[in-house]
């Protein structure tokens, strides 16, 4: 797995992933990868933060194995389970033969293997996502504690397993709910809040090749403008960057009213958000885009 010797080299790896950090994210990236420290990574949703995950593997050369987390999440789902039904066709394939050693049933060819065990046993090297652990039960936030310390999973029929390769490991939070202090203590931390203006017109520009100069200036100051609305959803730099691929797709130069009406679905996801930017509202934040001010 690549090292990188400091901070810059590693930006610039990044931007070649087509991912643009600020300064203090790329320091926790960094130390992450230097310290061999679990990354929690808290956000508003849209800010960057699985791409995160997916630029670092990138960068690494390493595989990226993502757990999505959500409610009832089990460890059936996120560990291992058994193939029950091969297990029942073994022993039906070998009763004749007399009765089937469990130590026989419970081995590694009859053992499904899920996202977290996958990463501490894998032979090379891997970036671990787990992707919106508030959205997990507490119960499951409380198993984390062995893999995030230790870097094991125990398994009651076979042992313990520990990682010879131990991953990179990051944790996003949206923060819908609080996490518990033993989790945070494991992992570094950082909150990716939304960039200034200027920064969210390079990531558009890094993201979007040939978006016209003028257009992604004019799509962020817009986007910029959202955010001090009182929304049910405040949009995200990923909507920012899908709606410049909306916009560039359609062959647009620049931003006019009829235009930001019929596509402001790529940025607001909500009925009552896009019925609250119309008419005085929405020629407002289009003038103040199409002036830079």
């Amino acid at each position: 797995m690549e090292r990188f010797d400091d901070i810059e080299q590693l930006e610039q790896a990044l931007l070649c992933a087509s991912y643009l950090p600020d300064r203090g994210l790329a320091t926790a990236l960094f130390l992450a990868l230097k310290v061999r420290k679990p990354l929690l990574l808290e956000g508003e949703a849209g800010v960057g933060k699985t791409e995160a995950a997916k630029a670092i593997a990138s960068t690494l050369g390493a595989r990226l194995i993502r757990l999505q987390c959500y409610e009832g999440l089990d460890v059936a789902h996120a560990v291992y389970e058994w193939n029950y039904t091969r297990q029942l066709l073994h022993i039906r394939a070998t009763q004749d033969g007399g009765p089937v050693a469990e130590e026989e049933l419970f081995g590694e060819k009859f053992l499904i293997r899920r996202p977290l065990l996958e990463a501490i046993s894998a032979s090379g090297p891997v970036v671990l996502l787990i992707d919106e652990i508030d959205r997990a039960d507490d119960e499951f936030e409380a198993f984390l504690l062995e893999l995030l310390s230790d870097f094991q999973i125990t398994i009651p029929e076979i042992g313990t397993i520990t990682a010879t390769h131990r991953p990179v490991v990051i944790l996003t939070s949206n923060r819908t709910r609080e996490l518990h202090d033993a989790l945070k203590r494991r992992c570094l931390f950082h909150w990716i809040g939304h960039p200034s203006c200027e920064r969210e017109v390079e990531i558009v520009r890094l993201r979007v090749p040939g978006v016209p100069e003028r257009l992604a200036a004019q799509a962020a100051t817009f986007v910029q403008g959202l955010r001090r609305l009182d929304l049910n959803k405040p949009p995200g730099v990923a909507e920012t960057v899908d709606w410049a691929e909306a916009l560039t797709a359609l062959g647009q130069l620049e931003l006019d009213s009829e235009l930001v009406s019929s596509t402001l679905g790529s940025v607001l996801k909500y009925h009552e958000d896009l019925e609250l930017v119309r008419d005085e509202t929405l020629l407002g934040l289009l003038a103040e885009a199409r002036t830079g001010r």
